[in-house]
């Protein structure tokens, strides 16, 4: 096992990589750049004046080199004006002595995820302001999809084709079938406007970052739940039905066995085996997934600033959150494995 955990991690390593710089060289094309230059310098700017600004800050370097020097495995630019020295390493313009004594590498490695232009802020700092709204959101909706879900499927698989299995079923579809958008919307419309005479919730998600309760936090965690709940229920009752159909789930009814102890003790876990690969996925599609959810209710997450960082052309920032999201994607499908092989014992790493 741990020959495996260290061989995917060093597959996992040059994933990341390879996936950041691929985004890397998608948010540095010249015309983010030039877009950039103007909106932090003047939209009257000339080409010339473009390509004045963006060489002093050292955009117009090769790719690699400013992936490096993003990365903290290259020295970061310098620039000398008649003012002083600037870098990617220093802080506003300085004299010899003091660009001497700045460090010469400041990168991701080191710590340094750069400055949002979006913000006026550091990324990291946005990164986990943003990031824990969202895992608190994230948590509420594991709490309440995974075990309703879970519940929902096992129910429909014991009995293939009763009443109760056709009922969950096409619920399960239903929800599945309908987009977070359209529920969302449906459920604002529904339960927050004085209109239809169902104003149950009073608050509004933006103030459910500082004080979460049932009126102000229900709805999104809701409106993202539902979707999931179908999905992994349809897959855990897939999966109880063909293990409710197995040779040894016969042979224990055979010998008189109660039918809540074959649940229990013999397909339960059996049947856990897909929907626990299903239920890791949700991971990385709640990190990045809640956008629509995050946007329609103004709850200030993840999602919320991927938004803002893409409308605003803030290149640091995004690059900040492609890194946390290629990390969570890959570390996600690590644990999968892992807990797949715990839970098939059938499975041997070779």
């Amino acid at each position: 096992m741990g020959l495996f955990i260290l061989r995917r991690t060093g597959v996992m390593i040059l994933t990341a990589l390879c996936l950041t710089f691929i985004v890397f060289i998608l948010t540095n094309l010249y015309p983010n750049l030039e877009k950039l230059a103007k909106t932090e310098g003047n939209f009257r700017m000339s080409d010339e004046a473009v390509a004045s600004w963006l060489d002093k800050n050292g955009y117009l370097q090769p790719m690699p080199v400013k992936y490096g020097q993003w990365l903290g495995v290259l020295p970061g630019w310098r620039t000398t004006t008649n003012e002083g020295i600037t870098g990617r390493c220093i802080t506003g313009v300085v004299t010899p002595e003091e660009a001497e004594a700045a460090p010469s590498f400041c990168g991701v490695l080191q710590g340094d995820w750069g400055y949002s232009t979006r913000f006026k802020d550091d990324v990291w700092t946005i990164i986990q302001t943003r990031l824990g709204n969202t895992a608190f959101l994230m948590m509420w909706v594991l709490i309440l999809m995974v075990p309703s879900a879970l519940l929902i499927g096992v129910l429909a698989g014991m009995r293939e084709g009763s009443v109760t299995d056709r009922s969950l079923s096409t619920a399960s579809i239903l929800t599945t079938a309908t987009p977070e958008y359209v529920s969302g919307v449906i459920f604002i419309a529904v339960f927050t406007s004085s209109t239809v005479g169902l104003k149950w919730f009073k608050g509004t998600a933006t103030s459910a970052m500082n004080d979460a309760n049932f009126e102000n936090f229900f709805l999104p965690v809701l409106t993202i739940a539902l979707y999931g709940i179908g999905y992994i229920a349809r897959m855990t009752r897939a999966s109880m039905t063909e293990v409710m159909t197995a040779q040894y789930i016969r042979t224990a009814r055979l010998k008189g066995v109660s039918f809540p102890k074959i649940v229990m003790r013999h397909a339960l876990r059996n049947a856990l085996i897909a929907p626990f690969t299903v239920i890791m996925l949700q991971f990385p599609w709640l990190l990045n997934g809640v956008v629509i959810v995050e946007t329609l209710f103004n709850y200030k997450g993840f999602g919320w600033a991927l938004v803002e960082a893409a409308g605003n052309n803030d290149i640091e920032l995004l690059l900040g959150i492609s890194v946390v999201s290629v990390v969570v994607v890959l570390l996600t499908q690590l644990i999968s494995d892992i807990g797949y092989v715990y839970l098939n014992p059938r499975i041997r790493i070779s």
